[in-house]
């Protein structure tokens, strides 16, 4: 039996200067944590929303309306245990000494 191993790429070097939000790398991380806030807050304001319609005796079945509630639930909590991760992270790098 045959394996394909490849190979080990090079470490690249650290940045030794701040990335500014000019650079390409900090406007790509901004852009992106910028998107999942905004899609967070989307999937809210529709659950919000779906809540609404539902107790006004919309056209919103039970069902929908708690799945609504429940995906904007766990998109939030996702988004929290991915902050907690990059303050940890952050907080890690912090820690080491050069």
């Amino acid at each position: 039996m045959a394996m394909n191993i490849s190979s080990i790429s090079p470490i690249l070097p650290v940045r030794t200067e701040p990335l500014d939000s000019s650079s390409p790398a900090g406007g790509q991380f901004s852009a992106v944590l910028r998107g999942a806030i905004d899609q967070v807050e989307l999937s809210r304001g529709t659950a919000a929303q779906n809540v609404q319609n539902f107790l006004s005796g919309g056209g919103d079945d039970l069902h929908s309306t708690v799945l609504s509630v429940q995906r904007a639930d766990l998109e939030f909590e996702m988004m929290m245990q991915v902050r907690n991760k990059v303050v940890s992270a952050y907080q890690e790098i912090m820690r080491m000494q050069m």
